[in-house]
């Protein structure tokens, strides 16, 4: 299934309906561009600093964000056992990917929308970043893209999904 891109606004309402802490790991994703798994798989002590390296699990590419001050609160009221999102059954594994999904189409259900998914927060960043500074390359860089085509179909998310109804 492909993820269609919806504006913050209508995300946000989402993301009310959505159990707290999945709530988050979408917030996270939306501000960073991080894939979700990324999210997921933040270790405990993460939140002590406002800079978070790691390796992308899909490119293994190493990748620095910036945690903003409420994102490092909301991650320390949640955490406990070996990551920030742990699993609901084993606190020495982190959340799963399919965990966000499921909870997310849950709303998006109720909702009547279609589309969306965790990664729908990726491409809202790229979206919000290519319209903010209107620089393809940063976004790219941002994204840790090699091919500045698959940039573009981000970054034009909306656009796109105005074209196709």
């Amino acid at each position: 299934m492909k993820s269609r891109y919806i504006d913050r606004k209508a995300l946000e309402h989402l993301l009310a309906g959505m159990t707290p802490e999945n709530a988050l790991a979408i917030e996270i994703s939306m501000d960073t561009g991080m894939r979700i798994g990324d999210v997921l798989a933040m270790p405990y002590k993460t939140p002590d600093s406002p800079f978070y390296t790691y390796a992308e699990e899909k490119t293994h590419k190493r990748r620095t964000v910036r945690l903003s001050d409420q994102h490092r609160d909301g991650l320390r009221a949640f955490r406990y056992g070996a990551y920030c999102f742990p699993h609901r059954l084993d606190p020495s594994r982190h959340r799963t990917r399919q965990a966000v999904y499921k909870d997310i189409k849950r709303i998006a259900k109720a909702f009547r929308l279609k589309g969306v998914s965790p990664h729908t927060a990726r491409k809202m960043y790229a979206v919000e970043l290519y319209h903010k500074t209107g620089n393809l390359d940063l976004v790219r860089r941002r994204l840790n893209h090699e091919d500045t085509a698959v940039t573009l179909i981000y970054a034009l998310a909306d656009e796109l999904s105005i074209n196709r109804g």
